[in-house]
């Protein structure tokens, strides 16, 4: 269709074309043709991701794998924290922007993650619990007969961005507990807090570093088509030179003209 649409438009349908037949080798080509390529933005699961970045010698804008958090604060609203957490977790789930793990406040535990097990065990969702989360809601599981979707967390855990309806779960102390579990953790992408007080709010903005932080929203919408970037070339966890969501312009790059009359430098 592409193809089509350039020649209707008098342009060369090969702007659009399809390395697919030649296999892997035609990848392998594709990273060590510098100086006929430009950049290569490789999308799909960490290993491809790994290797384009390790093995090329065309430059690279790295589309990281998703590790993504929610963290629910004390001050949260948690009807809406219910909802937020369905949803990054559920409505796509083998997307890299869906929700891996949820962090949630002590204070908050005892009131929210009943009502949150429940939601997200209607939808299929295996819990991977620490021992503080999974005491909020075993005796629950076992009385609705879904103790096959209550499961103990693992070190493993916090760090497997799943693609599956699982979700890994831990109650943390304090914010700076669950930003220091983050930044032990994240690949970077995107993290949400879940809070009506803005001084938490300002230090996780300020202290997490990652492409894209929510704030009482979904990880879902690190999108380049939700954030008004257009078509998503790819969602971007480096820092040099594009970073989050990517639309067109972060493919473009600055051509400088200078123009003099003998001008020269003292």
């Amino acid at each position: 269709m592409l193809r089509e649409a350039l020649t209707a438009a008098g342009l060369p349908a090969d702007l659009v074309t399809t390395i697919d037949p030649a296999g892997r080798a035609g990848a392998t080509a594709l990273m060590h043709a510098r100086g006929l390529i430009d950049v290569l933005v490789p999308r799909g699961g960490a290993g491809l991701i790994r290797t384009v970045v390790e093995e090329s010698s065309v430059p690279v804008i790295e589309t990281g794998s998703g590790n993504c958090h929610v963290y629910v604060d004390a001050a949260a609203d948690l009807a809406a924290a219910v909802d937020i957490i369905v949803n990054a977790k559920t409505q796509r789930v083998g997307v890299c922007n869906a929700a891996e793990t949820l962090l949630v406040h002590r204070s908050a535990a005892s009131a929210y993650l009943p009502a949150a097990a429940d939601a997200l065990w209607e939808r299929g969702v295996i819990l991977h619990a620490d021992a503080a989360a999974r005491a909020c809601v075993e005796e629950q599981a076992s009385a609705q007969g879904r103790s096959e979707l209550l499961v103990d967390a693992t070190e493993a855990d916090w760090e497997t961005e799943y693609g599956s309806l699982d979700l890994a779960v831990r109650v943390v102390d304090t914010i700076d507990d669950a930003i220091a579990h983050i930044t032990a953790y994240s690949t970077g992408h995107t993290e949400a807090i879940l809070t009506q007080d803005v001084t938490a709010m300002n230090q996780f903005v300020s202290q997490v570093d990652s492409a894209a932080i929510m704030v009482n929203a979904s990880t879902r919408f690190t999108d380049g088509g939700q954030l008004g970037l257009g078509a998503e070339l790819g969602i971007s966890t480096q820092k040099l030179h594009a970073r989050g969501p990517m639309g067109l312009a972060a493919l473009t790059t600055t051509k400088w003209v200078v123009e003099g009359e003998g001008h020269v430098r003292p």
